[in-house]
């Protein structure tokens, strides 16, 4: 074989085994992609019981309201003990950044986000404050939140009033998780609570400022939600 022959034979070698590499990434991609697919469009939404059980009513709305609002499929898993390593001795409470990072491990193949919910007190690092009281924590746009029913019962007009405080807290936590940060808009199921619970009475529903960032994320909610609560 002469020296030019052999010169073209390798570029030709050469070029075979680059378009190979290129058909196999090719293929590999399109393969990842098909596996992703499932998993955005069943989006379910994962309900984790924590601690000592809530009342069934309770568990209930707050089911049902993530359904009501998202318009998405909302399945409970069984209930689990409180992690200890999210304990604070100090204060005799759970850190619910330390909860989230437990609900984000505990999510189901299948899931799209996670809510834990609990009877017990939680709390987190707000500004100055090393340890503060909340009512719930999130993830922004990430996948995992956690609420507790403790503050809800706080000056609350009986059983059935500090069950919507609840479950308009659980849709508030779900909606940080999907991108949502505090609205100002008065009433607004977004508004800020800032430490008080009392916040929750005069809100009803996603103002059209959210409902409008949540549309342009992917997310359609439903347009006329039969909302489970009475109108302020």
């Amino acid at each position: 074989m002469k020296t030019g022959q052999s010169k073209r034979s390798s570029r030709s070698l050469v070029s075979m085994m680059l378009g190979a590499l290129v058909f196999l990434l090719a293929s590999l991609g399109s393969r990842g992609d098909a596996r992703a697919e499932p998993a955005l469009q069943k989006r379910i939404i994962y309900i984790q019981p924590l601690g000592e059980p809530l009342p069934k009513a309770d568990v209930a709305l707050v089911k049902r309201s993530l359904e009501i609002f998202t318009g998405l499929p909302v399945k409970m898993l069984a209930r689990v003990k409180l992690p200890k390593m999210a304990w604070y001795p100090p204060r005799r409470r759970w850190r619910a950044e330390k909860l989230l990072r437990f609900l984000d491990k505990r999510m189901p193949a299948d899931g799209f986000r996670i809510l834990g919910l609990t009877a017990a007190d939680i709390s987190t690092t707000n500004g100055t404050y090393k340890d503060w009281g909340v009512l719930g924590l999130a993830n922004l746009a990430g996948t995992a939140c956690v609420i507790s029913s403790l503050r809800c019962h706080r000056r609350s007009r009986g059983k059935r009033h500090a069950r919507i405080r609840l479950a308009k807290v659980a849709v508030h936590e779900i909606g940080h998780t999907l991108g949502l940060d505090h609205c100002p808009t008065r009433g607004c199921l977004l508004e800020d609570a800032r430490g008080k619970v009392k916040t929750t009475d005069r809100e009803y529903d996603m103002c059209s400022r959210c409902r409008a960032k949540l549309k342009k994320r992917g997310y359609n909610l439903p347009a006329k939600p039969k909302i489970p609560w009475p109108k302020p």
